[in-house]
């Protein structure tokens, strides 16, 4: 029987067996690669970070403000360092151009942090290669196909966000 017809995902190991259950790991070429896409994404962001001349930090920040405006104390918060810190980063990165702070919109006591044209085109131009390519590889799957792989990743990511 086809494992997808049987539906039935592998049991949770019991409390104490769970080397038993690592060592009797059925592999698969589709968790293979999805465990190599995994290491490789955990080395893009240091890569990436050198490329740029941003620390580890910096580049998350501004990952960060790219998708919102975010308050000093969000920051903080997202990527896991005091609110000192996040204030440092973010001095940082509005002394290069890449971010400036701004009334927040909702809340006029506070000020959020937002991602300049400057620190955009940093980063997109180091991961247009990527978005290029992850485009066209997109393109070459039928609907049927993308519906199946994104059941697939949005399950994986959801696994995977379990550990944070």
């Amino acid at each position: 029987m086809d494992r997808r017809e049987e539906g039935t995902p592998a049991p949770a190991p019991a409390p104490g067996h769970a080397s038993r259950w690592v060592q009797d790991w059925q592999r698969s070429q589709t968790l293979d690669a999805l465990r190599r896409l995994l290491n490789t994404s955990g080395r893009v962001t240091p890569a990436l970070a050198r490329r740029t001349g941003l620390s580890h930090t910096e580049l998350s920040v501004l990952e960060h403000v790219m998708e919102e405006p975010l308050g000093p104390s969000e920051l903080a918060q997202r990527i896991g360092v005091t609110s000192a810190a996040a204030s440092g980063i973010v001095d940082r990165l509005v002394a290069r151009g890449h971010a400036e702070r701004q009334p927040h919109p909702t809340d006029r006591r506070r000020t959020a942090v937002v991602c300049t044209s400057s620190g955009r085109e940093e980063l997109i131009q180091h991961l247009m290669p990527m978005f290029v390519e992850l485009a066209r590889l997109d393109a070459d799957f039928t609907d049927g196909e993308l519906a199946v792989i994104h059941r697939f990743l949005t399950a994986a990511d959801r696994a995977v966000g379990r550990l944070l």
